[in-house]
């Protein structure tokens, strides 16, 4: 009698294999979303890896590419969390994480809507430039709603230096952003383009010219950068000013570094007569002006006549006007955030109050209804905003004012310079956010302002980073992180205005009308698919 081997069972592998892969499939995208939002966020200073960014919008395109607009708004919404959580976890210093994933969730839904958008156009021809118009559409929606916008995290603002920043010149943020968009979206494309060469009609794919026009995309805006490099405006035109940065720190961090705010304003009095002394001793030239930082004297000198009287002191020592920050009464009641030009003769004169308020912060939208989440919001100030840009003539010197969180806004920057500013200062006080990524992340603000403007911008802060930008946007000098210091620069004068000052908003609607065309074209397109095959 012959053995025989006993019956094998059917293996579960062949059926699962298939499952596995579908399953590898469904969800590459997530990942590849979640990844890309990641690389964005660590292209941002202070990492300062403005190269990560258009590789984060290949990956992001090659993600949403060909999808459903329901899966373009939720791979929109993955790449938008896992790229806003960290890039704002700020928010959170002192007020715990409920306002901080908050903001960072109601900006990644506004987000998401990019990611709807992108997938609808990606079924288009040339889509990466429809897909980069779509993005800056969002940015703009970002950039003005709710609450009068928030546009940090805009693209533009993660490239502080590196090939595409001379751009910013010719079309500000807008068109820097739009750039480092499209060779990313263009870079996505060629690889799809590629791998359907590796697998499909090799004469079909070259015919159609797709790789032709992504590998341009990828590098048009790269070589425009470079050839945009060598024109950026950085000479002094009417000559120079000797500014001196003050930082007179605090004496604590957080919310309540301003509980003993007379000590804020005695630091910056006493930083400020330890260079009058230096000036006395020849030990350095005498400043044409002194700028002091957002909240220097958050005691009122137009009431408290000892803090007028020590700001007074300080003009009087170092012998230059003063630029300081204060929180005052108006005299309609309102509380507002100024800065005040101090005369070292005359006393306080001209003024500008701070127009583009902080919600949640100097003021609280629906108080009332946001108290039911947390108590912190009463911690928000009740302050109403400026009306006009101003600029200090400062010793024959003008000074475009912008303050603060002023400096994410492109038309409060455009204001100042519209308004005769020579050089552009950005007082701040960064207290508040501890030793977070944020003042960094400002920093990188206004060193593409500087480009965008063809200004020199200086950074006044109570307890750091204060800085000396030049107008291409590089740091001549810097202080640390809470820590008393002075800067002092020989800082150029510049009069003439960029391109992309003149131009003002019109590159930024040009680019959202090619995200609107292709969003039509695509609507158009579907309604005539569906016409033929009813």
């Amino acid at each position: 009698m012959t053995a025989t081997a006993p019956p094998v069972a059917p293996s579960d592998e062949p059926a699962q294999t298939p499952v596995r892969r579908s399953h590898l499939r469904r969800f590459a995208p997530v990942g590849l979303a979640a990844a890309a939002g990641l690389l964005l966020y660590l292209s941002f200073p202070p990492r300062e890896l403005p190269w990560l960014a258009p590789l984060a919008f290949a990956l992001f395109g090659v993600a949403v590419y060909g999808r459903r607009m329901r899966a373009g708004f939720g791979l929109g919404l993955v790449f938008g969390l896992a790229y806003l959580v960290p890039l704002l976890s700020w928010t959170g210093v002192d007020v715990g994480p409920l306002p901080w994933l908050a903001l960072a969730l109601a900006e990644a839904l506004v987000l998401s809507l990019a990611g709807l958008g992108i997938a609808y156009v990606s079924k288009l021809p040339l889509w990466p430039l429809w897909a980069s118009g779509v993005w800056i559409a969002d940015e703009a929606l970002r950039a003005r709603f709710p609450f009068g916008g928030f546009p940090w995290g805009k693209v533009a603002f993660g490239q502080p230096s590196g090939v595409f920043l001379p751009l910013a010149s010719l079309g500000g943020t807008p068109l820097l952003g739009f750039a480092v968009v499209l060779s990313g979206f263009g870079l996505g494309a060629l690889a799809l383009r590629l791998k359907a060469l590796r697998g499909g009609d090799r004469a079909r794919v070259l015919r159609d010219g797709g790789v032709v026009a992504a590998a341009a995309f990828t590098v048009a805006p790269v070589v425009a950068g470079a050839v945009m490099l060598p024109f950026v405006p950085t000479g002094a035109e009417a000559g120079t000013a000797r500014v001196a940065l003050i930082q007179g720190n605090v004496p604590r961090m957080g919310l309540d570094f301003n509980a003993q705010r007379r000590a804020v304003l005695d630091y910056h009095v006493r930083e400020t007569m330890k260079l009058a002394e230096r000036v006395k001793k020849g030990e350095t030239k005498r400043p044409d002006l002194v700028l002091w930082p957002e909240n220097s004297s958050d005691i009122d000198p137009y009431v408290n006549m000892d803090a007028y009287d020590e700001i007074s002191k300080a003009a009087e020592a170092v012998g230059a006007p003063i630029s300081v920050g204060a929180v005052v009464t108006a005299k309609d009641g309102s509380i507002r955030n100024r800065l005040i030009l101090w005369d070292p003769e005359k006393g306080p004169g001209a003024t500008y109050d701070k127009r583009h308020l902080q919600p949640f912060g100097e003021y609280m939208p629906y108080r009332s209804f946001f108290r039911i989440f947390s108590k912190d919001v009463d911690r928000a100030g009740n302050f109403v905003p400026g009306e006009k840009a101003v600029a200090f003539d400062m010793n024959g010197t003008k000074i475009g004012n912008i303050t603060c969180y002023e400096a994410a806004f492109d038309d409060v920057v455009r204001d100042q310079v519209d308004a005769g500013a020579e050089i552009l200062s950005v007082p701040s006080n960064n207290a508040t956010f501890e030793l977070s990524q944020m003042t960094y992340q400002q920093l990188a603000m206004d060193r593409v302002r500087a480009v965008e403007h063809g200004r020199a911008v200086m950074v006044p802060v109570t307890s750091g980073v204060s800085a000396v930008i030049r107008p291409d946007g590089s740091i001549a000098q810097r202080t640390g992180m809470f820590e008393p210091d002075t800067l002092i620069a020989d800082v150029p004068r510049r009069t003439s205005e960029t391109l992309a000052t003149r131009a003002g908003v019109w590159p930024e609607a040009l680019l959202v009308a090619i995200g609107v065309g292709g969003l039509a074209w695509a609507v158009t397109r579907s309604r005539r698919t569906r016409g033929t095959r009813a």
